[in-house]
């Protein structure tokens, strides 16, 4: 096909010759909305078959669509479908096409809607499929870190505040603190989905049209709540986008922060985990090097997907009503946010899957630091009712004392910590160490074992 026979398809009488070629590289966006093709066909099914049904169409040419379209749905699946460029998008190439395979029936399709509300529909579907993806993704992710916070329950390591050693904590409880994020990604998504469940599709250009459509109709047949309720609206939002990108954005930062903490921990100085051999890479030059690739690349995706958000903000942010070709521009920054998004939470499940954690390496780091220096405070508040300030001056003191001899809390003598705060007793040596501070953080949501256990079978039922 010509450009100038493909412009007479698209423009009817208003052109008479074809666009520059400029103009159709700037123009068309086959190149990546062709990804709607599924959810572009199931639309124009709906619609075909709710103009039928309300006399629009006759049922011979509801056949005819029907069949052409699901020809082309095999087509363009089984890589037989041959896409133009002159043609723009993916609901001018499949009108195209169809026309090809039907005839004038063909024509009949596109009445009573338009590009601009057959495009948001395709979107919202699309959308709506990426997101039911990902959150199954998503689940998988929370089971790998439940398996882990299982697995290492009891599992002491240190707690950090300012990356500074503060109080032991358990390897378990650490992996539910990203399970307890991952939930939230996994609401805001939801919650995104059921904002966009709303169908565009009858709003048409932008004003509605004048014949007798049932929009209800064709929400139902693709799955919608309910129509959208007002068609400028309809047509010019993309407030669905950028909740996805916001949440995607979320997600993401919560991912780089987990890997910042396996490149971490998988360091020399560290050793807390050992990443596998599948989620890691050498040196060119280094034969000794294990470098946390992967955890890496993640923590850098963030990047890429608020950047997209910004991009897709930026340009929505002074367009006038209704649809400018500005919007256009919408679809690569979430294509290529989803992409990556999946393909960060597929990674940093399969790294926490495989990776090995190091209790010994962990229990030795949780003992150093001065990490039961708020139990030594906390003894002296429940034992001598010592005002818990006063306790903290005194506990500062101990470390200040432990510090200068070159030893821990509890390497000072009774003598020593008496000479601080009198009537401290034996009895304060078992506080001091880490498996007593981590069994009495017993409040919930804490470290204590028994709470981490609490909070594993919570989140089994949720999974399960």
């Amino acid at each position: 096909m010509s450009d100038k026979d493909a412009s007479n398809i698209m423009w009817g009488g208003r052109f008479a010759g074809g666009p520059a070629k400029v103009m159709e590289k700037i123009n068309a966006s086959i190149d990546y909305d062709k990804r709607f093709y599924a959810q572009d066909i199931r639309g124009s099914i709906a619609h075909a078959t709710m103009l039928a049904d309300r006399g629009v169409l006759t049922r011979e040419d509801l056949t005819a669509i029907t069949d052409g379209l699901n020809t082309i749905l095999r087509e363009i699946g089984e890589g037989r479908f041959e896409f133009s460029a002159a043609l723009e998008d993916i609901h001018m190439n499949v009108e195209a096409r169809l026309r090809e395979l039907i005839g004038d029936a063909a024509g009949r399709l596109h009445t009573a809607r338009s590009r601009n509300d057959q495009v948001a529909t395709d979107f919202r579907l699309w959308l709506r499929d990426a997101i039911d993806r990902l959150d199954g993704m998503l689940a998988d992710f929370q089971r790998a870190l439940l398996a882990q916070a299982e697995a290492h329950a009891e599992t002491a390591m240190p707690g950090f505040t300012h990356l500074q050693v503060a109080q032991p904590v358990t390897f378990g409880h650490h992996m539910m603190a990203y399970l307890e994020m991952t939930a939230r990604d996994r609401d805001r998504f939801a919650e995104t989905r059921r904002r966009l469940n709303e169908c565009p599709l009858g709003a048409a250009a932008l004003a509605g049209t004048s014949f007798p459509i049932d929009r209800e109709a064709t929400a139902a047949a693709l799955g919608f709540d309910r129509p959208t309720a007002n068609s400028l609206d309809s047509v010019s939002d993309r407030d669905f986008a950028l909740d996805y990108l916001h949440a995607a954005s979320v997600c993401a930062m919560h991912l780089s922060r987990l890997a910042e903490e396996l490149v971490i921990w998988s360091s020399a100085q560290f050793g807390f985990v050992k990443m596998s051999d599948a989620f890691s890479t050498g040196s060119s030059i280094m034969p000794q090097k294990r470098n946390p690739d992967a955890a890496e690349l993640v923590r850098a995706k963030i990047g890429r997907i608020t950047g997209s958000y910004v991009a897709l903000t930026t340009v929505m942010k002074g367009l006038p009503m209704t649809y400018g070709k500005d919007m256009q521009e919408d679809k690569e920054a979430v294509f290529d946010a989803a992409d990556t998004i999946e393909l960060s939470v597929t990674a940093m499940t399969g790294m926490i899957a495989d990776m090995s954690p190091d209790a010994g390496a962990m229990g030795r780091a949780a003992a150093q630091g001065f990490a039961t220096a708020t139990d030594f405070a906390d003894w002296l508040v429940q034992n001598l009712d010592m005002p818990f300030r006063e306790a903290h001056h005194a506990t500062g003191a101990a470390v200040r004392m432990a510090e200068a001899k070159g030893c821990d809390l509890g390497d000072l003598s009774l003598e020593e910590l008496r000479s601080i705060a009198p009537g401290v007793s034996e009895a304060v040596f078992e506080a001091l160490t880490v498996e007593r501070a981590v069994h009495g953080r017993n409040s919930y949501g804490g470290t204590a074992p028994a709470q981490v256990r609490a909070q594993i079978e919570r989140w089994k039922e949720k999974l399960a």
